[in-house]
């Protein structure tokens, strides 16, 4: 199946604060294997995400349902998906039901009388999700313990921007066909093929610091490097931009801050030739490029600048593990 880019560069990725004061914690260095690889993504919502409202007195507007609000039950039951609430709202029979919602992590309940449409089909106004797939970056796999990291930011819903609340998903196999160059005022994106029935292993988070799971087997990689601190000055990422090629290119790190906690850790400059003329510079499916420093492993590629695609921004690597391990650790 043919997928666009999921976020890699995006201009709009939520991250969650992981110490006080948003400054990430200094670990101790870990061996792991940089990867670079492009994978498919596939990620289901725990309940579904409200995208739309649709306009006029509809009862989604009138019991005060919000775009962005998460449903997690219709009625006492657990929503599972949109056929699934779909189907409620049709066994409601048009009598009020009881919604409880997750918004921005508070729990909220709603009644709404579901109306019918001109089909005679029960529904209440608004457009809803279950799931999202598409291609990222995978950035490092840990081989002590089968965990690896990808993307360097979550997994966003494309109308609302809000992260997706996690339920469930895995990684796919994935190869670029083709690549739309990044320009000014609009960000470019690999575009590759993955089969949603081949897995590679299963995610267990979606964080604002990237989404983790584990492999079912060691990735084709090079060997493992140690993590390390970022600094000014030359870098290389490793980048899959056709086929199932993983290369080598040049950056220069621009500017390090790790009190941004938004996945702006990172200021950075392609300088290579050769992936300036492939790509432009960063475009989308290049988040979770692994970043080489001094041979040790200091970051990943999350967002391009939408006025200058040559530059963008990367998280440090520290981040992405501590999200990684209270996530695996809840």
């Amino acid at each position: 199946m043919a997928k666009r880019a999921l976020g890699a560069g995006a201009a709009l990725a939520l991250a969650f604060l992981l110490c006080a004061g948003g400054r990430v914690k200094a670990m101790e260095p870990r061996m792991l294997v940089p990867v670079g690889h492009t994978v498919g993504i596939k990620l289901f919502s725990r309940g579904v995400v409200v995208v739309k409202l649709t306009d006029g007195g509809t009862p989604a507007r009138e019991c005060g349902l919000r775009t962005g609000d998460v449903i997690v039950k219709c009625g006492g039951d657990a929503v599972t998906s949109t056929e699934q609430f779909q189907s409620l709202l049709q066994k409601s029979g048009g009598n009020a039901s009881n919604l409880q919602i997750d918004r921005a992590g508070d729990s909220v309940t709603l009644s709404v009388e579901p109306s019918q449409n001109d089909q005679g089909v029960y529904c209440i106004g608004a457009w809803v999700r279950d799931s999202m797939a598409g291609i990222g970056t995978m950035t490092w796999y840990d081989p002590a313990t089968g965990v690896f990291g990808a993307l360097g930011h979550g997994v966003t819903d494309t109308d609302t921007a809000l992260l997706m609340p996690f339920s469930n998903g895995s990684i796919l196999p994935s190869t670029v066909k083709a690549v739309k160059r990044g320009e000014v005022g609009s960000a470019g994106e690999l575009r590759g093929d993955f089969d949603l029935t081949s897995d590679l292993g299963p995610l267990y988070a979606n964080t604002g610091s990237g989404i983790f799971g584990k492999l079912d087997q060691a990735p084709q990689a090079g060997e493992a490097l140690p993590t390390g601190m970022a600094l000014p000055g030359p870098a290389t990422i490793l980048a899959n931009v056709r086929g199932d090629e993983v290369r080598e290119y040049e950056i220069e790190i621009l500017k390090v801050s790790s009190a941004s906690a938004d996945g702006r850790d990172l200021v950075l400059s392609v300088t290579d030739p050769e992936l300036l003329e492939a790509t432009g510079g960063i475009v989308q499916g290049m988040s979770g490029s692994p970043i080489l420093q001094n041979g040790n492993l200091v970051g990943a590629v999350t967002h391009v600048l939408l006025n200058n695609p040559q530059k963008g921004y990367g998280i440090l690597i520290d981040r992405m593990l501590e999200a990684a391990g209270t996530e695996q650790s809840v």
